[in-house]
């Protein structure tokens, strides 16, 4: 069984994304389709003491309406990289695992970034390492395949020679799941059951980065993410 799996970037992305990255053989991101304004893709959530805190890249969206994720870029002039660094540092003193992961992360953060999605991608692309994940991973922008939101998965599916497409549960509401079976391809839905793992600052709040998870427990986040499966690389 070969099994792909493609979504958008997203910012520090949370850990059902890591999910689908682990149980997929070829991995795209969906970096071509309209930027939504409101959504994950330059924004996500660690935790505090008086509950999530929002981290926001700022973007230039004014006056580009209907722009593709690949074409937003970063507003400059805007010191938000050391202003998310300084918040999880304060967020997460307390946490035994901050260097194993706060360097790079700051290293990363602060090269001169243009385009939210090449910073979007190179973040999943680390904190894919540090959860033990490689996979070949591609950007839809790259492969010169068009269609409409089936007919484009579907073509996906079909360059990577994938006989399952693993998508998550919302896109029940749109996907033609018999399409897709006319032309030997199974649909699985993700159905991830969001797993509770220590928090720092009290009862314990799910959807946030999978950042959270790395800085409380360090290296057994790969078994968390795995449901206490190995996590066998794939590549």
């Amino acid at each position: 069984m070969t099994t792909l799996a493609v979504l958008q970037p997203s910012y520090l992305p949370w850990l059902g994304f890591f999910d689908q990255v682990r149980r997929s053989d070829h991995f795209v991101f969906y970096d071509d389709v309209q930027f939504d304004k409101h959504g994950w893709r330059n924004r996500n959530r660690v935790k505090s003491s008086r509950g999530p805190i929002w981290l926001t890249v700022p973007v230039r969206a004014r006056g580009r309406m209907g722009q593709r994720i690949n074409e937003v870029e970063i507003a400059i002039g805007v010191p938000w990289a050391r202003k998310h660094l300084q918040t999880i540092e304060q967020l997460y003193a307390q946490s035994r695992h901050r260097a194993a992961y706060l360097p790079e992360l700051s290293e990363l953060l602060h090269r001169k970034w243009e385009r939210l999605a090449d910073l979007d991608i190179e973040v999943s692309r680390l904190m894919c390492k540090w959860f033990g994940l490689s996979r070949p991973m591609h950007r839809a922008s790259q492969l010169d395949i068009d269609g409409d939101r089936n007919t484009r998965i579907l073509a996906l599916c079909k360059y990577f020679g994938a006989d399952t497409y693993l998508s998550g549960d919302a896109a029940k509401a749109y996907l033609d799941v018999d399409l897709f079976e006319e032309n030997g391809i199974c649909v699985m839905w993700q159905s991830f059951k969001h797993p509770e793992y220590p928090q720092l600052h009290g009862d314990f709040i799910p959807y946030l980065s999978a950042l959270d998870l790395l800085l409380n427990v360090g290296d057994d986040s790969r078994t968390i993410l795995s449901g206490g499966d190995a996590l066998d690389d794939k590549v």
